[in-house]
């Protein structure tokens, strides 16, 4: 199945009467050409230290000039976010690290450009946006020598700066997460949506998509407990699989007698927990001021209501309008990996060609993993086929024989397959005298089946099939097979 989970599995049930509060905040790096403050190249991959400038460097005089295509796309993931986009400011964030050259971060802080925002997940949950800010981002230090990759234990280290001033978004959801299935639900839809958008090509392999993970656990009802927070959690797995871990562990030393300290905390996801890096800085550490190279950014109405009519349609309305389409449940599986491969469309083209659209949809999801948006087979083909199948013209079996030498020629006549195959379904009555045979011939299993026994219908069904020489529709067997037993 995709990421995209279509319903809650089987979320954590703290003991006790505990419950999970998470909040998360996630960095994106937008897809643009050049850094937010600077001329230098915005691409991965590239040898160390080669996409560097003054500005990057922070060297004495170079001065920062606001990336216009960044502040687009920041705006456009704000809209897609159901944010209020509003004029915003820059701060300097001061802190010292090895790979922030200048030795602050230029962030938005109190005058975010998006605010209050929301995302709908399955069940018709929804989780706040609390704001979704433009800043910098840093550069990135590797360490050497040592087992864990971390800078503790290792020989040395060394700071590629390619990644410095690549720009971001930090988008804070509120602390509406109750659970590590809607966790990895909201990363999911979040990825998604910016995908949609072309905000970010959201490789979480790549670092391009980053979560921070807020965690804390309080009894229900009770005020919020006090939080940890997971750095750099970099895939949805690793989301939900540190969730659970640290609540568990929170709740373990709140049942011994224990507190829990405000720190920020690394997940080792070989070992499956979380290991404390350092006791978590409030604002006032960073010493927070405006940046004074740069002025007050104030997009104005006209071009954010320009932006807003150039969105695409969102996933979650592409699941709506596919659901209704299909009938499908708007939260299935099947529709959420359609909309995902981007595959909607030609489920409609099937149908404006006469095609039936349930089927559509089976057909869609089952045959054309690998196409993409733009399956080769055209529409009026695989139209053909869902019509053969809904007048019993072919059984579901004889169906995805078809269906499988249409994608292996890239289209064809169902029917014309159909004939040259021999395939036909048997009507009704034939069908039913095969029934009666059945029954007769295995007395136990029909015993067994009309006690209640649901697996003794297998060994019937498959008798059938058999003396059928598979032309019987499985789905009318079953039902002869339900109403004789009444």
């Amino acid at each position: 199945m995709s990421n995209a989970s279509s319903a809650p599995s089987h979320a954590t049930i703290l003991p006790n009467g505990w419950e999970m509060v998470i909040g998360l905040e996630v960095h994106v790096e937008l897809d643009t050409k050049t850094k937010l403050f600077s001329a230098s190249p915005n691409h991965f991959g590239d040898e160390p230290n080669t996409n560097i400038d003054p500005v990057t460097l922070g060297l004495p005089g170079a001065l920062p000039v606001i990336n216009r295509r960044a502040v687009e796309l920041a705006i456009r993931l704000g809209l897609a976010l159901n944010c209020t986009v509003q004029a915003s400011t820059f701060h300097r964030k001061n802190y010292f690290y090895q790979d922030l050259a200048k030795a602050y971060q230029i962030t938005q802080y109190d005058q975010p450009i998006n605010i209050d925002g929301f995302m709908m997940l399955p069940g018709d949950v929804r989780i706040g946006i609390e704001r979704a800010h433009l800043e910098e981002d840093t550069g990135k230090s590797t360490h050497f020598g040592g087992t864990s990759g971390r800078i503790h234990g290792s020989d040395y280290s060394l700071v590629d700066f390619n990644r410095a001033g690549v720009p971001l978004v930090e988008i804070v959801s509120r602390p509406d997460i109750r659970n590590a299935d809607q966790a990895r639900q909201y990363v999911s839809e979040l990825r998604s949506i910016l995908l949609a958008v072309g905000a970010s090509d959201a490789k979480m392999e790549e670092g391009s998509m980053r979560c921070d993970v807020n965690v804390s656990v309080r009894k229900a009802g009770e005020p919020f407990g006090t939080r940890c927070e997971i750095k750099n959690v970099n895939s949805i797995r690793a989301v939900g699989k540190a969730i659970d871990y640290e609540a568990r562990r929170q709740v373990d030393v709140l049942e011994s007698g224990g507190t829990i300290r405000q720190e920020t905390r690394h997940w080792d996801d070989s070992e499956g927990r979380t290991h404390t890096l350092r006791v978590k800085e409030d604002a006032d550490d960073y010493r927070y001021f405006l940046e004074p190279d740069l002025v007050l950014l104030d997009p104005g109405t006209e071009w954010v209501e320009s932006i807003r009519a150039s969105l695409p349609v969102l996933p979650a309305a592409r699941r709506a309008q596919l659901s209704q389409l299909t009938g499908a449940d708007k939260e299935s599986e099947a529709v959420y990996v359609i909309v995902e491969r981007g595959q909607d469309d030609y489920v409609q083209l099937v149908a404006d060609a006469g095609g039936e659209p349930a089927r559509a949809l089976v057909y869609v999801q089952q045959a054309f993993s690998e196409a993409g948006s733009n399956p080769a087979v055209p529409a009026k083909d695989l139209a053909g086929l869902t019509l053969l199948e809904r007048d019993a013209k072919v059984t579901a079996t004889q169906a995805k024989t078809i269906l499988s030498e249409i994608v292996a020629n890239g289209g064809g006549d169902a029917g014309a397959i159909a004939a040259a195959k021999g395939f036909e379904a048997l009507d009704t009555s034939a069908v039913e005298a095969m029934v009666d045979a059945a029954i007769a011939a295995q007395p136990d299993a029909w015993a067994k089946y009309c006690g209640g026994e649901e697996k003794a219908m297998g060994a019937l069904v498959g008798a059938i099939m058999k003396s059928s020489q598979g032309k019987a529709d499985g789905k009318v067997v079953t039902a002869l097979l339900q109403k004789k037993r009444g």
